[in-house]
């Protein structure tokens, strides 16, 4: 059988030094082949091929896993190892084909002779395929909590302390399902117990995504709830109220902290995470998804020295993100800049950023109140909740202090009566406020696999019939681009998410409405008068311009919406 041992002695033969064939056993299995493609500074796949040549072992050709001999091969073997059965035609009963993604050595060939007596086929394939099979047929996590009854099922015996090792499996399970969340971009994870079943889903790119898990993980339920509760600092043993509490996790070297919220359902309790602090880059206003005209309209406003620039839309629909942009946007030496969020999303440089803590009074007023006396240039208030927070947020503007802050509305001359409702003179409102920008998120589709696609007409009239857009807006339409799937965007067709953005900037005209209390569709008249872009009209810029489709936008938004 060619070993790693072997292909390892003989590194010389393909192009590698005593010191990289040490770093090389030293990595992780299936951080292996990278780390061999940039020493030989080629392509992941390249890379492969070499491998393959210097290994002896033939490439996997289509990966698909035997079901059959996937119980033979225990799920913690094949995380560990990074190890999957393989499906080949025509192979003979006394043979386990196996593909992974770096060639064995004796352990691995001795822990699958320990469990079945079919003679092993090596195949190589890339890790991330592997990867992907292991956590599609074994579930996220499997490897962890299969240890115990792995040892069980190849010793027959009991090894060690066994609540010791369900412990550490339970440690390791709940670390595995966060670190996979991670890598996937959520920005939730939803602990569900169910009939039967414990539930685990996230939220990416806006869309709850099921994860598939162990067969074994309802053994494990109350175990998991109880340690994501003790990773929050939570009661244990109080399982009738709902709480509430945050977790520091460590991953690749950087702090995430992560907002804990428990329920009691009439299964178990229903645990929700929020991950925060993901992204540490820099985000800009074009990364957002803005345009140039947008842009320009904007930065017009974030160059005055006072008023309020108000950003509305439900939660999720990035308006944090957004308020970053502008901040690092303006953010300089010679400008005081004091925020009051819940949470703190994202760091800004030079800026003071103040956490809320409603449980010892600093509550957004309060911390406004306090922040108006620190001498500021700028504030970010996180969100208007409330009267008292709204009308210190528009005195503020008044008295000569550029103010951002969010607001729960469905589009922007909306916010307008929202604060009218709230109790805001229509006079100081008229006054204070610069600029309302309404946004939301829809899903961008993957650039690797998108494609041109001829246009059905009914359907495109009566979708662009649903954002109330005139069906003029289809002439000379012929193909739109839409999703196809592939390893890129795990199947789905989009990869990340794009904005939508209505900006309106108050008129004279819309002035005199706005003190007369008119209602939000006769601004919104107004406001569309005198050029501003419905969010409609936005997605069907981003829909003609490739970046999504016209479902993503009618999913997304509707003439309801107003």
């Amino acid at each position: 059988m060619p070993a790693e041992t072997d292909f390892l002695s003989a590194g010389a033969a393909a192009g590698l030094d005593d010191g990289a064939r040490q770093a090389i056993h030293a990595a992780p299995r299936g951080e292996r082949l990278e780390l061999y493609a940039r020493m030989l500074v080629r392509a992941p796949k390249d890379a492969l091929a070499a491998l393959a040549a210097a290994s002896g072992l033939p490439l996997a050709g289509e990966l698909k896993i035997d079901e059959a001999a996937r119980p033979v091969l225990p799920a913690r073997l094949a995380a560990d190892f990074q190890v999957v059965p393989l499906l080949v035609a025509g192979a003979p009963a006394d043979e386990l084909h196996l593909a992974l993604s770096w060639p064995p050595d004796d352990t691995i060939a001795d822990w699958v002779r320990t469990f079945t007596p079919r003679e092993p086929r090596w195949h190589l394939a890339p890790p991330d395929k592997v990867h992907q099979l292991i956590r599609d047929h074994y579930g996220v996590g499997a490897g962890s909590l299969d240890l115990a009854e792995a040892a069980e099922a190849a010793l027959g015996e009991t090894v060690g302390d066994t609540d010791a090792d369900e412990d550490a499996a339970v440690v390791r399970f709940v670390s595995d399902v966060i670190t996979q969340a991670i890598e996937d971009g959520a920005t939730d994870i939803h602990f569900e117990p169910q009939e039967g079943q414990l539930r685990i889903r996230y939220r990416v790119d806006g869309l709850l995504v099921p994860v598939p898990l162990p067969e074994n993980l309802l053994r494990f339920q109350d175990a998991i709830i109880s340690r994501l509760k003790i990773m929050a600092r939570l009661n244990i043993s109080e399982k009738r109220l709902p709480q509430d509490g945050r977790i520091a996790f460590r991953v690749g070297g950087a702090a995430l902290d992560i907002r804990v919220s428990t329920i009691p359902t009439i299964y178990a309790e229903s645990v929700s995470l929020r991950l925060l602090n993901l992204r540490k880059e820099a985000y800009t206003m074009d990364r957002i998804g803005m345009d140039a005209d947008e842009r320009e309209r904007i930065t017009r406003v974030l160059d005055s020295p006072h008023g309020i620039v108000l950003v509305t839309g439900p939660t999720g629909s990035g308006k944090s993100t957004s308020l970053n942009a502008f901040l690092r946007q303006i953010n300089s030496t010679d400008l005081r800049i004091v925020t009051v969020e819940d949470p703190i999303e994202y760091e800004v440089p030079g800026a003071n950023q103040i956490q809320v803590r409603p449980e010892i009074g600093l509550t957004f007023a309060s911390a406004l109140r306090h922040i108006l006396r620190q001498d500021p240039d700028v504030i970010m208030v996180g969100e208007v909740r409330d009267r008292e927070t709204a009308d210190i947020a528009i005195r503020a503007s008044l008295t000569g202090h550029l103010v951002f802050t969010t607001l729960h509305t469905n589009d922007a001359p909306g916010a307008i009566t929202r604060l009218i409702d709230m109790g805001i003179e229509p006079f100081l409102i008229a006054s204070a406020i610069e600029l309302v920008i309404a946004q939301r998120l829809v899903r961008r589709l993957c650039p690797q696999c998108a494609q041109a696609t001829p246009v059905e007409p009914r359907k495109l009239l009566d979708s662009l019939a649903v954002l109330g857009i005139e069906p003029t807006a289809a002439d000379g339409v012929a193909e739109l681009r839409t999703p196809v799937g592939c390893d890129h965007c795990r199947g789905t067709g989009y990869r990340g998410r794009v904005g939508l953005f209505e900006i309106l900037r108050p008129t004279e005209e819309m002035h005199d409405l706005i003190v007369r209390r008119e209602s939000t569709r006769a601004l919104a008249r107004c406001a569309e008068a005198h050029g501003m872009r419905t969010l409609a009209r936005s997605g069907w810029a981003k829909v003609l311009s490739g970046e999504t489709t016209l479902d993503e936008v009618v999913r997304i938004i509707s003439v309801n919406d107003r």
